[in-house]
């Protein structure tokens, strides 16, 4: 399988930085952010991986990551030129993605889990898509995902419902088969002008065709300011557990 990363948007929720510099280049831990996406798709044997950013923040990302040879990974690049929305940044993975399965994730994901046995999973699983879920306290912030409890299959997902009876939110980490550049051609844009990629899972849930698990670690969206303190926290809390591990 390949990878793919979304680095694109234009971060209003992390303004003033991200007017001089992509959220996904600031510092989570002693990195900056996107290092935690590629690492771990490297850990998972993901090391062919596509960065999806603007024309603006290219350079940027060459001058951080080079073509990946630090990490262990081969980085390839691609532009969406404006922020269409995360299923328009997708359709730009096209010609990298071919026929093969593949793992997309958003930049801004930081999270405890290995990846590895979610992406086994998606290899032996025939078609469609998977995507990868956590329990939140604040599901009105999030696409919410509503799980049939008697046949284990998710009905519906919603952005951001004021009233929700799930907890159950969907992670910017989502795995696909090829077919879903085909949907992504005849989706049409949302009333606030984007290509939603929540529409293209509740596509592959019409068609039965969208699995999920749910992450057993903690999760964060590193996009706004708290998040981002949070997401340093919880990565130095756990670098320094490894530490404390290695040294007894």
């Amino acid at each position: 399988m390949k990878g793919v990363i979304l680095a694109g948007g234009n971060g209003t929720r992390l303004s003033p930085f991200t007017k001089i510099i992509n959220k996904h280049l600031l510092p989570v831990g002693p990195y900056p952010m996107i290092y935690w996406s590629i690492m771990k798709l490297e850990s998972s044997g993901i090391k062919d991986i596509l960065i999806i950013t603007h024309q603006d923040h290219l350079k940027d990302f060459k001058t951080v990551l080079k073509n990946g040879e630090d990490l262990g990974v081969n980085i390839t690049y691609k532009i969406q030129p404006y922020a269409g929305g995360i299923a328009h940044g997708l359709l730009y993975a096209k010609d990298f993605i071919k026929k093969e399965k593949f793992i997309f994730m958003l930049g801004d994901n930081i999270f405890e889990d290995s990846l590895l046995p979610y992406v086994k999973n998606f290899i032996n699983q025939d078609e469609g898509a998977k995507i990868l879920l956590k329990n939140v306290e604040d599901p009105e912030r999030y696409g919410i995902a509503t799980v049939n409890k008697i046949t284990n299959q998710i009905t519906s997902i919603v952005e951001k419902p004021q009233n929700s009876s799930s907890n159950l939110c969907v992670t910017g980490i989502y795995m696909y088969d090829d077919g879903v550049f085909g949907y992504i051609d005849h989706l049409k844009t949302s009333a606030r002008g984007e290509l939603e990629i929540t529409d293209i899972n509740n596509i592959y849930i019409s068609k039965g065709k969208l699995s999920y698990e749910v992450l057993q670690g903690w999760w964060i969206d590193a996009g706004t300011h708290n998040s981002l303190f949070i997401a340093n926290q919880l990565v130095y809390k756990e670098l320094n557990k490894l530490r404390t591990d290695d040294n007894e």
